[in-house]
């Protein structure tokens, strides 16, 4: 029966929390033990969960517990996020005065720029940052369940999400000016 219940409520989450695992790690191989021990570790504790709350933010905290646990322990520099949400700020910048046509191969070249820039932008964030905004933007987290999977006040991950983005768009115009698309 709690096997059952534990992969009903939790399995459905897997692939959101490999994805976060792989922006945390940026190795596919961590990402799946990243994963993998995030699960062991919800079905040993499963009956700490308490019943009809929100799952997948029980599990993300998990995971980044996990992740800071086996990771800095290890003393590895953690690996940088790769954000696919920054393309809405693309979009706006390739979109402004049809600089580039979506048939146009040069758009190819163009995009793995952009994709360069954005991370070495998400690079320059510090993990809390990092963090907040994926939670936010890329999974669709409420503050209140950033709060929960963070274990910060609600505050602090608005703050933290207001400074990050702020930051990320600082670092992202800079390059479009310097590439003449603002």
């Amino acid at each position: 029966m709690r096997k059952k219940e534990f992969e009903g409520l939790a399995l459905p989450h897997i692939d959101s929390l490999y994805n976060f695992a792989i922006k945390l790690t940026r190795n596919e191989g961590d990402a799946e033990d990243l994963v993998q021990e995030t699960y062991l570790r919800a079905y040993k504790f499963f009956d700490k969960y308490k019943k009809n709350t929100h799952i997948k933010a029980w599990l993300f905290s998990i995971l980044r517990n996990t992740f800071i646990n086996i990771y800095r322990k290890k003393k590895k520099e953690p690996e940088k996020v790769d954000f696919h949400s920054v393309e809405q700020f693309i979009d706006k910048l390739t979109d402004r005065d049809n600089l580039l046509s979506k048939d146009d191969i040069s758009n190819d070249l163009t995009k793995e720029t952009f994709d360069s820039e954005i991370k070495s932008a998400l690079d320059e964030l510090p993990e809390e940052f990092r963090s907040v905004i994926l939670l936010s933007d890329i999974e669709g987290f409420s503050y209140q369940e950033i709060s929960d999977v963070l274990k910060c006040p609600v505050g602090t991950v608005m703050s933290r999400l207001h400074r990050g983005r702020k930051m990320l768009y600082k670092n992202l115009s800079e390059y479009a000016k310097k590439m003449g698309y603002l």
